[in-house]
C-alpha cells in the first residue's frame, strides 16, 4: 500500500457532505477543534455500537432462551426438558458430529441445522392421524423446548406434568384441541402461561400447577445444581431433594424383594413386612439433589451429572489419585481403566454391604465368606489394590491371538499398581495358589512402589515404565477432569486398528465406527458433591 504525503500545513479532513479537503486550522480555530471531536465521538460511538453488536449477535448465537423451567413451581420433584433448538453452537456441532456416521446421516437425509426438525417429528405423526396437518395445526404456534415433570400439589403421589413452548396462544388452544383429538382422547387439560403451555390430565391441575407458588428457575437447589453443571445441553434433568423421602416413601409400600415393577405369586397381605435397609433409608433420606445434562460441546457428545448426598457417603468415595497411575499407561494403550482408593475403602465396602442385607449379615460374616471364597482378607485386597491402580489394553492387541493364545502369554494386557510392591506380589502369589491358576497368567514385575501383573513379559516390562499417556492429546481430549478424578475409563479408538478388527467383514458396521476417536469417562467430588462426565469425540 501506498504512502500520501499530506499537503502543507496539516492533514485533510473530510466533510461528511463531500470528499473535498477542508481548510487546515491551528489549534486557536474553535470550528476546527469541535469538528475533531465530532469525528472522535462519531468514531468512539460506532466502535461501541460495533462491540455492542457482536456481543448481542453473539449472545443470541450461543443463549439458549426462555427455558420450561420458568412456568414449572418450585415444588417439582423431578424434571426433564428436551431443546430442539439450542444454543447456535451446539446445534452447529450436533449435526457435524452426527452426519459423521453413515448410518445417521442415511436418516436425516440431508437435513441439516437450518431445517425444522419439528416438521421432520410431525411427518411422522401425520402419516398416522387423518387430517392432521403440521404446516396449519402445529407449526403456527409450536416452539421447540418441552419438558415432563412431577410436581409435589400436596397429594399422595405427585402430578405428572407436560410443558410446551408456545409462539401463538390461541392458534396453540386449537392446535392442541386437534392433537387431543387426533390421540382419540378426552384426557388431558391444559392452560396457556405466557410463552408455555401446561399439560395436565385436568385442566384444574395445569392451573393448579400454574398457581404453585414460586419457580423451578428461581429454587436455590436447582441453580446450585445446573450452576455446577455449567452449560445447558439439548437435553437436562433435574431431581429435587424430596425425591429421595418420596421415592423411599413409594419403596416402603412394597415388602422386601417385590419392586414395584416386579410380580410375585400370592397376595400382598401373605408376604412379610420387612423394613428397608437401613443404609438405603439412610441414603434416600440424605439425597440432596441432583442434576444431568446431554451436551454438544468443543467436537464432544457429554453427559455431565452432579449430585449429593451425605457428607459420609461423600467421604468414602473422595480421593484425586484416579489418575496417578493411568497417566503413567504407554501412549499407545487402547483402553485403560484407572482408579484411586482412599485407606480402609474395603472395609467401608463391607459395611455398606452389610446394612444392604437388612441385618441378615454381618461386616464380619461377610469378610468370612470372602475369604473362604478367595484365599484373601480384607487387607489382603486393600493390599493388592494399592492407592491407585490401572488395567490397561495395548492398541498392539490381536484378537485372533486372544482366542487362540491358551496361557495368555501374547497378549497385551495387564494391570499396574502403586503401593507396597513386595506385599502386593506376595497377595498375587497367595491369591494364584488358592485358585489354582497357572502363574504365568499372573506373572509379576516390579520396580519401586509399582507392580505390573498379566501374562505377557514384555508387556509388563513396559508398563512399568512413564508411559506419559495423561500427556497425549487423546487422553487430555476425553478426560479433562483427570487430575481431581478418582475413577477414570479411557478409550481411544484411533490407536491401533483393534477396532475396526472388531468389525471384520461387516463393512456398514465398520463405516459407523471409523468416525469414532476417543471415549472417556471421570468421577470427582468436591464440597459441593459428587460429579461423573462422560464424553465421546469424533475425528
Amino acid at each position: 500500500m501506498s504512502s500520501t504525503t499530506p499537503p502543507p500545513g496539516g492533514p485533510e479532513y473530510l466533510d461528511h457532505s463531500g470528499g473535498e479537503p477542508l481548510e487546515p486550522t491551528g489549534p486557536d480555530t474553535g470550528s476546527g477543534g469541535g469538528r475533531r471531536a465530532t469525528l472522535v465521538a462519531g468514531a468512539a460511538i460506532a466502535g461501541l455500537l460495533a462491540v455492542g453488536g457482536g456481543v448481542w449477535a453473539a449472545m443470541s448465537f450461543f443463549a439458549s432462551g426462555p427455558q420450561p423451567s420458568e412456568v414449572l413451581p418450585s415444588s417439582t420433584v423431578g424434571y426433564a426438558s428436551v431443546d430442539l433448538d439450542p444454543s447456535g453452537g451446539q446445534k452447529i456441532e450436533a449435526f457435524r458430529m452426527l452426519e459423521k456416521f453413515p448410518a445417521i446421516k442415511k436418516e436425516l437425509d440431508g437435513f441439516d441445522a437450518d431445517d425444522d426438525l419439528l416438521e421432520k417429528v410431525f411427518s411422522e405423526l401425520e402419516k398416522d392421524c387423518e387430517g392432521l396437518s403440521y404446516a396449519d395445526d402445529v407449526k403456527p404456534w409450536l416452539g421447540y423446548r418441552f419438558a415432563a415433570g412431577a410436581v409435589d400439589l400436596g397429594e399422595d403421589v405427585p402430578t405428572p406434568v407436560g410443558v410446551l413452548q408456545v409462539t401463538d396462544a390461541d392458534a396453540a388452544e386449537e392446535g392442541l384441541a386437534t392433537l387431543r383429538d387426533c390421540a382419540d382422547s378426552d384426557v388431558g387439560g391444559w392452560v396457556i402461561e405466557g410463552d408455555w403451555a401446561v399439560i395436565a390430565e385436568t385442566e384444574k391441575l395445569a392451573q393448579d400447577v400454574v398457581d404453585a407458588d414460586g419457580s423451578l428457575a428461581d429454587d436455590e437447589t436447582f441453580q446450585k445444581w445446573n450452576g455446577e453443571l455449567g452449560d445447558a445441553g439439548v437435553m437436562s434433568f433435574y431431581a429435587s431433594p424430596d425425591a429421595g423421602s418420596l421415592l423411599l416413601d413409594s419403596l416402603g409400600d412394597f415388602p422386601m424383594g417385590m419392586s414395584p415393577m416386579g410380580g410375585m405369586e400370592g397376595s400382598l397381605d401373605e408376604l412379610p413386612e420387612e423394613e428397608l435397609p437401613e443404609e438405603m433409608t439412610k441414603a434416600l433420606e440424605d439425597f440432596q439433589g441432583m442434576a444431568a445434562t446431554l451436551r454438544f460441546d468443543d467436537g464432544a457428545l457429554e453427559f455431565e451429572v452432579v449430585g449429593g448426598g451425605s457428607d459420609d457417603q461423600m467421604a468414602s468415595l473422595s480421593t484425586d489419585r484416579g489418575d496417578d497411575v493411568v497417566s503413567t499407561l504407554p501412549e499407545d494403550t487402547a483402553v485403560a481403566i484407572g482408579f484411586g482408593l482412599p485407606e480402609g475403602w474395603m472395609g467401608q465396602a463391607l459395611d455398606q454391604a452389610a446394612a444392604m442385607s437388612g441385618g441378615e449379615m454381618t461386616a464380619d460374616d461377610l469378610a468370612q465368606e470372602f475369604e473362604a471364597s478367595t484365599g484373601l482378607t480384607v487387607q489382603d485386597i486393600e493390599t493388592l489394590m494399592g492407592e491407585s491402580a490401572a488395567l490397561a489394553l495395548s492398541s498392539s492387541i490381536d484378537l485372533e491371538t486372544v482366542f487362540s493364545s491358551g496361557d495368555g502369554s501374547d497378549v497385551p494386557v495387564g494391570a499396574k499398581v502403586k503401593g507396597d510392591a513386595a506385599e502386593i506380589q506376595d497377595v498375587v502369589a497367595r491369591l494364584v495358589e488358592f485358585a489354582g491358576a497357572p502363574p504365568e497368567a499372573f506373572g509379576t514385575d516390579a520396580d519401586g512402589d509399582l507392580v505390573a501383573i498379566g501374562p505377557n513379559a514384555d508387556y509388563r516390562a513396559e508398563l512399568l515404565e512413564d508411559g506419559g499417556l495423561g500427556d497425549t492429546d487423546a487422553f487430555r481430549n476425553v478426560v479433562r477432569e483427570a487430575e481431581q478424578a478418582s475413577a477414570i475409563v479411557y478409550v481411544n479408538f484411533d490407536a491401533g486398528d483393534w477396532l475396526t478388527s472388531l468389525a471384520e467383514g461387516e463393512q456398514e458396521v465398520s463405516d459407523n465406527l471409523e468416525p469414532l476417536q476417543g471415549l472417556g469417562f471421570s468421577t470427582w467430588t468436591t464440597d459441593e458433591g459428587g460429579h461423573a462426565i462422560f464424553r465421546l469425540t469424533t475425528d
